[in-house]
């Protein structure tokens, strides 16, 4: 199931999730980890329409599946995946750039507990079983600022109603972001879905990055610029259906 690629196998599902898919001309040490390190990595939904079984993507045996939609160059992602060897990962990105730093970052322990998906993560969360997903990280994902584009955001109604049928009761949804409009954005939206409950209980644990956070480029980019950081986690409550999601 980790080979092949993420061919929709003519699914089509309307695109949520949205971000560029390619950069400049890969290098030749580039076009040898598409050909020959990406494919291993990538995940093939399974052809007849059914769930994916998402501990069964992994090499070896993992205790729970982390998702992290929109990784980038992978940084967060490779040092979690260290952090945690008892862990499995997936990782969403359609940048083809990203998705080669990513594999050029594992070694021989951590790519057996990583595996992509470079498409729309909305058609990934869709075939995942209920309760699948024990942690979830949406780092610093694009503001969208121009109120046209505000249906491009991560964060609105129908991806928190995938996530939340798809996360376990307990599970920590990770958001961080720079820009304040979108901070209010996600904080309205997290409110109104029902099914997610903030962890924080005063300014000092949103305003730090916790240790166990492992720092991105974008952020230190976002900081070197002078804008404020912002790290929110969110629980799964237990119980509670989000809106849109049968209890």
């Amino acid at each position: 199931m980790t080979s092949g690629g993420s061919s929709l196998d003519g699914e089509r599902t309307r695109r949520v999730l949205y971000g560029r898919r390619k950069g400049r001309r890969p290098r030749a040490a580039q076009r040898r980890a598409l050909e020959e390190v990406v494919p291993a990595l990538e995940i093939a939904l399974p052809p007849d329409g059914g769930e994916l079984d998402p501990l069964g993507l992994f090499d070896r045996p993992v205790r729970e599946v982390w998702l992290e939609v929109g990784f980038g160059a992978g940084e967060h992602l490779l040092a979690q995946a260290a952090a945690h060897p008892e862990v499995g990962f997936i990782g969403c990105e359609p940048y083809r750039p990203g998705v080669v730093r990513l594999a050029r970052g594992l070694d021989a322990e951590t790519a057996g507990r990583v595996r992509v998906w470079r498409d729309d993560a909305r058609a990934l969360l869709d075939r995942l079983p209920d309760a699948a997903l024990s942690r979830v990280f949406v780092l610093f994902p694009d503001p969208w600022p121009k109120t046209r584009h505000h249906k491009r955001r991560v964060i609105c109604p129908p991806v928190l109603a995938a996530l939340a049928r798809a996360m376990a009761d307990g599970a920590e949804l990770r958001i961080a972001t720079d820009d304040s409009g979108y901070l209010v954005w996600i904080l309205e939206h997290l409110a109104r879905a029902g099914g997610f409950a903030w962890t924080a209980r005063g300014p000092a644990d949103w305003r730090g990055r916790p240790a166990d956070w492992p720092p991105t480029r974008y952020e230190a980019k976002a900081r070197a610029a002078g804008r404020r950081c912002v790290y929110l986690r969110y629980r799964r409550a237990v119980g509670r259906a989000p809106k849109g999601v049968p209890g």
